[in-house]
């Protein structure tokens, strides 16, 4: 195998802003920013939406998403189905 090929895998915290949580594992991925780690050493930090802490699979909470309002939006762009078509559902022959 041809080591040149090969992505820098190197120690990387991944950080989940929402649940304040982070984790240090091994990863390719980069990141400019820095983190100052319990065990005195800096790593590069990759700060992450969502993560097992944070997910309602794994918490078993439910996030509220806010939708109200689609319907009424989908129905004034485009027209209710209802007010398209006569009753019955198509031609009177």
């Amino acid at each position: 195998m041809q080591q040149d090929k090969q992505p820098d895998y190197h120690p990387v915290v991944f950080r989940d802003r929402t649940a304040g949580y982070a984790f240090l594992t091994r990863s390719t991925a980069t990141s400019d920013r820095t983190i100052d780690w319990d065990d005195g050493e800096t790593y590069p930090v990759v700060d992450v939406e969502i993560s097992s802490e944070s997910h309602p699979f794994y918490t078993g909470k439910a996030r509220t998403v806010d939708t109200e309002g689609r319907v009424a939006r989908f129905e004034k762009r485009y027209g209710s189905a209802s007010q398209d078509q006569a009753p019955g559902g198509g031609d009177a022959a």
